[in-house]
């Protein structure tokens, strides 16, 4: 259950959009500014080689287009939107930690810890 939360609140932080340039010209920010504004934050902090930012970005524009389908498909159901979306974080947890190195990984689990605590606040 612990995991499960931690899965959903990691999926907020990584779904809230940031205030950008974007924004403040009327804008919205695409899924793709998203995309890579979440891969430059894990990629500065974990050191990956251009090919490891590469596969997470992509992995990160896959989770990103999937949670807002799941959310528009799924809006009216929030039990099974909460499996659905608990699923498709578990499946890109996989990925990721696939991607990574020993290293790597370890740091990223820390990271994760910290998007958590954001979002208790």
């Amino acid at each position: 259950m612990k995991n499960v939360l931690t899965l959903l609140a990691l999926a907020s932080f990584l779904a809230a959009a940031n205030p950008t340039a974007a924004q403040a010209d009327g804008g919205g920010v695409t899924l793709g500014e998203r995309a890579t504004a979440m891969t430059w934050r894990i990629a500065e902090r974990t050191q990956l080689s251009e090919g490891q930012y590469i596969k997470l970005r992509r992995l990160n524009v896959g989770l990103l287009s999937e949670m807002a389908t799941l959310r528009k498909e799924l809006k009216a159901d929030p039990a099974n939107l909460d499996k659905a979306l608990a699923d498709v974080l578990q499946r890109y947890e996989w990925d990721v930690a696939a991607l990574l190195q020993p290293k790597q990984l370890a740091v990223y689990d820390g990271l994760k810890s910290e998007f958590t605590a954001v979002n208790i606040r």
